[in-house]
């Protein structure tokens, strides 16, 4: 039995960076070997279990076979004869198809690397020093959740560029159909990972590069060559302000359902009529409704749908809220549901903020749109309801009475605010 670290630790350690999940392949074993010395077995598909001691995962060293289109269209054969080069020959990239030995520490254990030991027959090194993401052998075509990740380490790694004949490969797995078998919980699961990489615009970017964009996000893809408003920089298109938004919104270290409402919050322009170009009048609820569809169809989940839809829906007002008064200020924090919702409606300014920052000459402006919002909102929650209720009630108010007294006490203290 031989054991071998693998895969991102192995690649993140060469590149002098922090090494976070470890994953660790056993060559020469068998499952009751593994669960003889105390590993805990929990993989379904393929043996994989449980060192007893540090629970990091063990896989013994396997071989696929491509049996049917899509993510889980896969024969997969674990024996004592399979090599470690036959294990790392599956990867997707040679920069993940690096192994390093391992050697048993008795007192405890636990493996730990062999930091000489490196076993590289893909060349990963080499691309490693000259920034390549390349695909390790054709097997790469046989899963296209590869092409998300070869989206995403793009994403991750903003110096590296990809491999001509991988991207060409990319392109041919797109036109045989194989990103439409793509399961949607694990293309969310990829898009989210790329949407909180240091610079995620490079993940739609090789997306749209090779095809794969419009198959999956054909709202987002078709922003490019939409005009933007004619006060806006007219050489940068709608698709190209998205981009540039994410990018605010990752300068900005904002969390993944800002992103996402960073991502989606413009949808409608994709569909505006040519007779309003480029006013793109009432693309807020073209957006919210284009919305709604790309989050059930992707399975997104509910806080970071929720606040898309807030922010697709009420951007534009947010936007121009430094000329409303207190009365049109409480409507917008009742439309938003801000109230009940203050901590998701701080997160809308954010990325409302961000929008505002992804345009040509404004990223680093002030947006005072922000703390005003904020400070009204603080105000309105200051108001105390209890005592409003009780003595409406005293005097045989009804509900909706209750409410209206409410409102106008929370408008007030918005009042006090704005003077």
């Amino acid at each position: 039995m031989d054991i071998y670290m693998v895969g991102g630790a192995v690649r993140d350690h060469l590149l002098g960076l922090p090494m976070k999940d470890r994953d660790w392949v056993v060559v020469g074993a068998t499952p009751e070997q593994m669960v003889a010395q105390g590993f805990i077995p929990v993989g379904r598909d393929f043996p994989v279990f449980l060192h007893p001691a540090s629970k990091e995962e063990y896989a013994l060293a396997r071989t696929e076979r491509k049996t049917a289109r899509g993510y889980r269209g896969f024969a997969v054969h674990c024996a004592p004869d399979v090599t470690l080069e036959q294990d790392l020959a599956r990867r997707d990239l040679t920069i993940n198809a690096i192994a390093i030995g391992a050697h048993l520490i008795p007192h405890d254990g636990i493996f730990e690397v062999e930091l000489d030991q490196l076993v590289d027959p893909y060349q990963g090194q080499r691309d490693l020093a000259d920034k390549v993401l390349r695909h390790v052998t054709d097997a790469f075509r046989e899963d296209p959740v590869r092409i998300l990740r070869v989206a995403r380490f793009s994403a991750r790694f903003t110096d590296f560029h990809v491999a001509p004949e991988t991207l060409q490969l990319m392109r041919d797995m797109v036109a045989h159909g194989e990103v439409d078998h793509l399961v949607a919980e694990r293309v969310w699961q990829e898009l989210a990972r790329g949407l909180m990489e240091k610079q995620p615009s490079r993940m739609f970017e090789l997306l749209r590069e090779c095809g794969a964009l419009v198959r999956l996000l054909p709202e987002v893809d078709r922003l490019w060559g939409v005009p933007q408003r004619a006060d806006y920089h007219p050489e940068i298109d709608t698709g190209v302000h998205l981009m540039m938004v994410l990018e605010a919104a990752a300068r900005m270290h904002a969390p993944l359902a800002v992103r996402l409402a960073c991502l989606t919050h413009d949808l409608g322009k994709g569909t505006t009529p040519a007779d309003v170009l480029p006013r793109h009048i009432g693309h807020e609820q073209r957006s919210a409704q284009l919305l709604k569809g790309l989050c059930v169809r992707l399975r997104v989940p509910t806080d970071c749908r929720e606040l898309a839809e807030v922010v697709a829906r009420e951007h534009s007002n947010i936007h121009r809220s430094a000329g409303l008064d207190a009365t049109a200020v409480m409507r917008l924090l009742e439309r938003c549901d801000a109230v009940r919702q203050p901590q998701r409606f701080a997160l809308a300014l954010l990325a409302c903020e961000c929008d505002a920052r992804g345009r040509l000459g404004k990223q680093d402006e002030p947006y005072p749109q922000r703390e005003r919002l904020q400070t009204c909102l603080d105000a309105a929650l200051s108001v105390a309801t209890e005592p409003i209720a009780r003595a409406a009630q005293s005097r045989g108010a009804t509900g909706p009475e209750i409410g209206t007294l409410i409102h106008a006490a929370r408008v007030s203290a918005v009042q006090m605010t704005l003077e």
